[in-house]
């Protein structure tokens, strides 16, 4: 059987509030909003990286690291500091610092979702 053509559209974040949670990834990443309704809102990044945010009123984050991380992000940064301060600043929380793992930090975004500063190169 030939592999049928299938690729990625989305990577979906549930929250309870889709135009908020777009906002702070809007101000982390500078892509753009493409979209935007009461429960879906898209942001558009470079090529065919995109966001989307779909509103979910019961979501409630993972307890991470108890329940493992089960989907995060990894954001790839060149400067750590400044970008960590930057997330913080929009309302990220530090997670885990890189004291046993110096090439990442794991950061929380103002819903819950787990997402990763990780260094360049």
């Amino acid at each position: 059987m030939t592999r049928p053509a299938i690729a990625v559209d989305y990577t979906v974040l549930d929250c309870p509030d889709p135009a908020a949670l777009a906002g702070f990834y809007r101000d982390v990443l500078g892509w753009r909003l493409t979209r935007s309704e009461d429960d879906w809102v898209i942001l558009q990044g470079p090529g065919e990286l995109r966001l989307a945010f779909q509103q979910a009123p019961d979501f409630i984050p993972v307890d991470w690291p108890a329940h493992g991380a089960r989907m995060h992000l990894d954001l790839v940064v060149d400067d750590m500091d400044a970008a960590e301060r930057w997330v913080l600043g929009l309302g990220a929380q530090l997670v885990e610092g890189d004291a046993d793992h110096p090439t990442f930090r794991v950061y929380r975004d103002p819903v819950g979702h787990l997402f990763c500063l990780c260094r360049r190169g």
